[in-house]
C-alpha cells in the first residue's frame, strides 16, 4: 500500500464557528486569528494505493462555485486537487473509488465539474465509483436547516444521476471493516453517519479525522466546532476516539490543519494531547 497527502486547497473560517463555546483568548494560541476573525483552513485528501484500486479520499471544495461563493472562505496558497494529484504523477480518470467522509461542500465539492462546455455537471473522475452510506446520503438530500448551506445538490445529484453512486453497509459498531484494505470510525456528532478512515500504514495505524478533530487545537474534548448538529454526542464520540487511540497508538492524521498534517497523543493531567508533531514524509 501507498499513500498520498493531497493538499486540495486551503481557505480561512470563523475562529468562533470553529471551536463553539471556548474563548477565543484561548482558542487562538493555537489557531491564531487574522484581523477578521478567520482562522487558517486546510482541504487536505489523501489517496491510498492498493494492488488494484486508487482510492481518494475526500475532494476538497472544487472549483465549480461562483465567485461570490468562494468570496466568503478566502481562499489562499496555490494547493488545487488537481494540480497536487499531477504532481504524484496520478491521473484523475486511474481513480477507482472516491471515499467521501461526509457530503459537506468542503469534503465533496471536488467530485463534481463542470462538463466540458460548462452546460451541466458531471463527475470529476468519470472510471470511480463514489462511496457513502445510505443513512448520511438521506440525510444530506433531506437537509435540515442547520445543514442546508453545507449540502449542495450541485455536489450531490450528478454523482446519483451518473450512476456512479454506490453505498457502504454500515452497523452500530464504532470501529467498521471496509472493502477498501482499511477500517473506518463511523461517528454522528458533527453530521449523521461520517466515516472516517483508519488506515495501517508502515507499521503505524493513521486515523483520517475528519470533521471529529480538525485540527490540533481541537484535541481537548470540549473543543467542539459550532457547526456540529450533535454537540454533546461529539464529546462522547471524542472521548471514546481519542482513548482508543492512545491505547492502541494510533497517529491522527488532520484534514483541515492548515499548519499540521498528523500527531501522536499521551496522556496528561489536562486529559489527551498532542505528543509529536509529524510531518507525512517523516513516516
Amino acid at each position: 500500500m501507498k499513500i498520498y497527502p493531497i493538499e486540495s486547497g486551503h481557505f480561512k473560517l470563523d475562529g468562533g464557528a470553529m471551536f463553539g463555546v471556548v474563548p477565543k483568548s484561548i482558542w487562538n494560541r493555537t489557531n491564531p486569528a487574522d484581523q477578521n476573525n478567520m482562522i487558517d483552513i486546510a482541504a487536505r485528501c489523501l489517496l491510498v494505493e492498493t494492488s488494484d484500486r486508487r482510492i481518494l479520499i475526500d475532494t476538497g471544495m472544487g472549483n465549480k462555485q461562483s465567485e461570490k461563493f468562494f468570496s466568503y472562505y478566502y481562499q489562499w496558497g496555490n494547493a488545487t486537487l488537481e494540480g497536487s494529484l499531477a504532481a504524484f504523477g496520478i491521473d484523475p480518470d486511474s481513480i477507482t473509488d472516491v471515499f467521501l467522509t461526509h457530503l459537506h461542500f468542503d469534503h465533496c465539492g471536488g467530485a463534481v465539474s463542470w462538463n466540458k462546455d460548462r452546460t451541466a455537471y458531471e463527475p470529476t473522475f468519470k472510471n470511480a465509483r463514489y462511496w457513502t452510506n445510505q443513512k448520511h446520503w438521506d440525510w444530506a438530500i433531506r437537509p435540515n436547516d442547520r445543514e442546508k448551506a453545507s449540502f449542495l445538490s450541485e455536489n450531490l445529484l450528478p454523482l446519483e444521476e451518473s450512476g456512479q453512486l454506490h453505498f457502504l453497509d454500515i452497523d452500530d459498531q464504532l470501529v467498521q471493516e471496509t472493502p477498501f484494505g482499511f477500517q473506518m470510525v463511523l461517528v454522528d456528532g458533527h453530521t449523521e453517519k461520517q466515516m472516517l478512515p483508519l488506515i495501517e500504514y508502515k507499521g503505524e495505524r493513521l486515523l483520517y479525522t475528519a470533521d471529529l478533530i480538525p485540527t490540533v487545537g481541537h484535541l481537548p474534548i470540549p473543543y467542539v466546532m459550532g457547526y456540529d448538529v450533535r454537540p454533546l454526542i461529539t464529546l462522547k464520540e471524542k472521548k471514546e476516539v481519542l482513548d482508543l487511540a492512545v491505547k492502541n497508538n494510533w497517529l491522527l492524521f488532520f484534514e483541515h490543519d492548515a499548519h499540521h498534517e498528523l500527531c501522536s497523543l499521551k496522556n496528561t493531567e489536562r486529559g489527551i494531547r498532542s505528543d509529536k508533531i509529524i510531518t507525512f514524509n517523516s513516516l
